[in-house]
């Protein structure tokens, strides 16, 4: 029996991936699930809360938020500044809040009661973090949080936007994947019957901002975008914006994938001609 040929063998599984990406990118390019306009004027959300913009994620949703003209006022809530944070602050549309305890919140109840929209994007890797400190950081920090911001609310409409994780589920053998669930159904409940609505965002890989995307970070992004398995920080921020501006066409326990986030960055880009 003839053995197959060593570069049969080495270029079978590159042959067979390449076609399963080429497959990816001509149905995302066919995909045509497009966000209808908006039929009247967005929600007011003047006043927004930003958890975690010292990272990736938070740094873009901070970028899409300096610019979007319907916001007058972004409180962030952090550990450290940023040059964006600074650069937001010396503007007058940032007021920064160094803030350290993420089991209390009463020191900036001043700056959440009146907020319209808090974006948290507060995480942490699973590298040399155990189960008990991730659990405290991704699902007892925001649902703290929510409990605390519900008894000093003064506005009739919230939301709260929670940047989850894709492939996850409640028996996922995967530590982290059980506890991004456990995050998203603690804030779902603790939501119900209010004026809460708390939608989960399911990304892919997120890349940086381009200014601030090493040349790795940005191979990863052009690898995964094809195929629509990718979003850039920013657009996250502007998914979340356009979210925030349909009111109620959104309900507490709404999730939006990475396809999604990106179709909802398009319409808000097509409302004020954003960039990322």
């Amino acid at each position: 029996m003839r053995l197959p040929k060593l570069r049969t063998v080495l270029l079978t599984p590159l042959v067979l991936f390449a076609m399963l990406y080429l497959v990816g990118v001509i149905f995302l390019l066919f995909d045509d699930d497009t966000i209808v306009p908006m039929s009247g004027p967005p929600t007011d959300y003047a006043k927004v809360v930003i958890f975690g913009a010292s990272g990736t994620a938070g740094d873009g949703i901070l970028k899409a938020a300096l610019a979007d003209p319907d916001i007058e006022k972004i409180h962030v809530i952090t550990r450290r500044l940023t040059p964006r944070i600074e650069v937001g602050v010396a503007s007058g549309k940032v007021i920064a809040s160094l803030h350290q305890d993420y089991l209390d919140y009463s020191a900036i109840h001043d700056q959440i009661a009146a907020a319209h929209a808090v974006y948290w994007a507060i995480g942490t890797s699973t590298f040399g973090v155990d189960e008990e400190t991730y659990g405290l950081i991704h699902v007892d920090f925001p649902v703290q949080f929510v409990r605390e911001w519900l008894s000093v609310s003064t506005a009739d409409d919230i939301s709260f936007h929670y940047i989850s994780s894709s492939d996850i589920s409640e028996d996922s053998r995967m530590m982290w994947a059980r506890e991004k669930v456990r995050a998203e159904q603690a804030l779902f409940r603790t939501a119900e019957g209010s004026q809460l609505r708390v939608i989960a965002y399911r990304p892919d890989y997120i890349g940086p901002t381009r200014e601030e995307a090493h040349l790795g970070q940005t191979f990863l992004y052009w690898f995964f975008a094809p195929v629509g398995a990718a979003v850039r920080a920013t657009q996250i921020g502007e998914a979340m914006l356009e979210v925030t501006a349909r009111g109620n066409e959104f309900g507490n326990g709404d999730r939006l994938g990475t396809r999604k986030i990106i179709r909802y960055s398009d319409a808000y880009e097509q409302r004020y001609g954003a960039s990322q």
